[in-house]
């Protein structure tokens, strides 16, 4: 379980909008939510009358239940030829103001819709919905990430036209979303320059999770005593696969090279689906 954020303990979660709709698309709507995930969490946690080795299977059971969850959401997103990406970061790195100019800049072009995952709140989605595409709130309550039934309940509400660009905000924490697939075709960490260019080996499992980086606030650097190259050595140290786009959201200083990338991906799902 999640003993140190707490998340593991009863907590309710409910959609925005539509918290009573059936589930379809084989997820189960009595569905049993708990935790987690990193391999460590277990020899940390403790809970009265569980063993260690009891406590392990709980978390194994549970990332193999969300993991089949998982594997229909990215079911569905293969059959109708969608891009389905992960935003994990800090609270903080500029994640909702990335995705509303992304929004922007693309929404003539692409259908795109937003998942919202807060733990309290609907602000996020607000100003989402502002920019005209459709955004679903999931608030976590105690719980500190996304999972894979939330998300198929919210493909549900959705509804998404084949081809749809979906992007799924996760909530803010660099722990405990890197362990929980939610069907997605990749997971993308949102680094902000404020953050400290030490965060990839902080937090390595979230960075060794993602394919892309984005290194945002890029604004800043003038301000800040912040060593780019170092943060970026210390991502590809933990995962030497990962791609890194340095970009502002704010003034769109290299928000190009972050289009031309989604493009490429939804290029790549179409010839997929084909």
């Amino acid at each position: 379980m999640c003993g140190v954020c707490g998340c593991g303990e009863g907590h309710t979660h409910s959609h925005d909008e539509s918290n009573d709709h059936e589930h379809a698309h084989d997820h189960h709507h009595g569905h049993e939510h708990g935790h987690h995930h990193h391999e460590h969490s277990a020899e940390h946690a403790h809970a009265p009358g569980l063993t260690q080795a009891r406590m392990v299977q709980i978390e194994q059971d549970i990332l193999a239940k969300n993991n089949r969850y998982a594997d229909e959401n990215r079911r569905y997103f293969s059959e109708r030829g969608m891009l389905a990406l992960n935003l994990v970061s800090s609270p903080g790195s500029g994640k909702t103001t990335l995705l509303t100019e992304t929004i922007l800049r693309l929404k003539d072009e692409l259908s795109i819709a937003v998942i919202e995952g807060d733990q309290q709140t609907a602000r996020d989605a607000d100003r989402i919905r502002a920019t005209g595409v459709p955004a679903l709130q999931i608030n976590t309550g105690k719980g500190c990430h996304l999972d894979a039934h939330r998300v198929g309940h919210g493909l549900e509400s959705l509804n998404l036209p084949e081809h749809s660009l979906l992007f799924i905000e996760n909530v803010g924490n660099l722990v405990c979303p890197s362990a929980f697939d939610l069907g997605e075709a990749h997971k993308v960490v949102i680094l902000s320059v404020t953050e400290g260019e030490d965060k990839p080996i902080k937090y390595p499992d979230m960075f060794h999770a993602a394919d892309l980086m984005i290194l945002n606030k890029t604004d800043l650097l003038p301000y800040l005593d912040f060593d780019s190259a170092q943060c970026i050595q210390y991502a590809k140290q933990v995962n030497p696969r990962i791609k890194v786009l340095s970009l502002s959201a704010k003034t769109g200083e290299g928000m190009d090279n972050w289009l031309t990338w989604l493009r490429a991906e939804m290029a790549l799902q179409r010839i997929e689906y084909a």
